[in-house]
């Protein structure tokens, strides 16, 4: 079977953790309710609702044991049922016990073959256990398959916590010694085993992919429909002028390339828009998404995608202002660029101003009218002139190091300020500044989709039907 994990935010496992230790030091015990990204590489559990036990309901709290009778889940149970969710149990350990004991086992080994005989759909269940720190770690149940470990359970919020069911022991990755001295070893590890998807390959796609395949990330997962021409020589590491003579898929350019560089980086090319189904689907089965796209509805569609399936979300935008008449007429006088983290549950695009909904029907016409876009792409990338210049590799190079700093940020918090304070960041290069912006108010289009998973529709859009 497919790998399966979980995942929840920030607010999820807070609220789990405050509930799971009262201060007590007893036992409790709660259950999430889960849709999923089933897909072809691996099967996602998203949370989507918690149920706690409460503690008086139990008929056993102890510091090694909870007993509860089942009943009590019974409209969880019938909620599952109608909305084919998996159900994972979540208890916690006090005493810090980092395996399931005994009776866990004994307990499970009821519990999970009756919730799957409950819930007719075959879908998995699971189990997990917390431990005082928020660690988590679980188990998964399929009558074929038995119990099987989680392969990780991640928290998505300002950082990203990510517990692993078993790093590699013993791997040497030498071209990575160094990276490891910075970020820590355990953080290059963990790059081994996630999947990244980058969504637009080009001006600041490219420097990325080159970026996350030179620190050792596992796989990454290339969304581009467009082909090579000579114009993006410039901004695109490891391309050159045949594959433009040629006009090559950039994606399978991209996936060549990094294949010869021989650092172990499995590569998924999709060479379609995202607005189709099979783009949608791969990206929802990686572990975190980086958006390098100019279009509004491209933006709005991936920060809808990452809502859903609860992915962390790093949007890039470069913007080149030019003086529009007089004298200096087409002069360029400001360079900056924002990079944008967004997680489920919190801001968006929508509510941080840049992607205005009664904009993002009329952009669909750009993936139909390429007059369209090309005048899209003039109007709001570069201001003030009517001419093709945003391929400036020195800009699209400086916004690609600063996209997966902070991602890297996020596995590895490694700065003075916590990063609640890193919400964007922007830049200017006339000024050479930063401006960092933290959280903000939460988003009131998008909130009510946090977890949603696999819908029909997918994302609730019938153009991806």
């Amino acid at each position: 079977m497919n790998p399966i994990t979980l995942t929840m935010t920030a607010q999820q496992h807070a609220e789990l953790k405050a509930f799971l230790f009262p201060g007590d030091g007893k036992e409790a015990v709660a259950v999430a309710l889960c849709t999923r990204s089933a897909g072809s590489r691996r099967h996602r559990l998203l949370v989507r609702e918690l149920v706690c036990i409460p503690y008086a309901d139990c008929t056993e709290r102890t510091p090694v044991t909870v007993k509860w009778d089942t009943d009590l889940i019974v409209p969880a149970l019938e909620m599952a049922e109608r909305k084919q969710l998996s159900l994972v149990k979540i208890h916690s350990h006090p005493t810090g016990y980092k395996n399931f004991s005994a009776a866990d086992d004994a307990s499970d080994q009821l519990l999970l073959p009756a919730v799957h005989g409950w819930i007719e759909a075959h879908v998995p269940h699971g189990s997990a256990v917390m431990l005082p720190d928020g660690q988590l770690f679980g188990r998964y149940y399929t009558p074929a398959a038995g119990f099987a470990p989680l392969d990780r359970i991640m928290v998505i919020g300002d950082d990203i916590q990510i517990w692993h069911r078993d790093l590699p022991a013993g791997e040497q990755l030498n071209f990575a010694a160094s990276h490891a001295q910075l970020f820590g070893e355990k953080t290059i590890e963990e790059l081994r085993q996630l999947s990244i998807a980058v969504v637009g390959c080009s001006g600041t796609g490219g420097p990325v992919i080159e970026q996350l395949v030179r620190l050792g990330l596992g796989e990454l997962v290339l969304v581009d429909p467009d082909r090579m021409s000579d114009r993006n020589i410039n901004r695109i590491p490891n391309s050159y002028m045949d594959d433009a003579k040629d006009k090559r898929l950039k994606v399978d350019v991209l996936a060549e390339r990094i294949e010869r560089i021989g650092l172990g980086t499995k590569v998924i090319p999709i060479a379609k828009n995202l607005w189709s189904a099979e783009a949608v689907r791969e990206v929802s089965q990686c572990d975190a998404v980086i958006g390098c796209m100019d279009s509004i509805d491209g933006r709005f569609l991936l920060n809808t995608l990452a809502t859903y399936y609860l992915l962390p979300y790093f949007d890039l935008g470069v913007r080149l202002e030019a003086i529009p008449d007089g004298p200096r007429a087409g002069e360029i006088r400001e360079v900056c660029g924002t990079v944008h983290y967004l997680q489920p549950g919190k801001s968006s695009l929508i509510s941080r101003g840049l992607v205005d909904l009664a904009r993002v029907a009329p952009a669909g016409l750009a993936r139909n009218d390429p007059d369209a876009h090309a005048q899209q792409l003039r109007d709001g990338y570069i201001t003030g002139v009517d001419e093709h210049r945003p391929a400036v590799i020195t800009v699209n190079m400086f916004i690609a190091s600063l996209a997966v700093h902070e991602f890297l940020s996020r596995l590895h918090p490694y700065r003075e300020e916590p990063n609640s304070a890193y919400a964007s960041l922007e830049f200017s290069l006339r000024s050479m500044e930063f401006f960092p912006e933290p959280e903000d108010a939460i988003c009131p289009l998008l909130s009510r989709s946090v977890g949603l998973g696999d819908t029909s529709p997918l994302l609730g859009l019938p153009e991806l039907s």
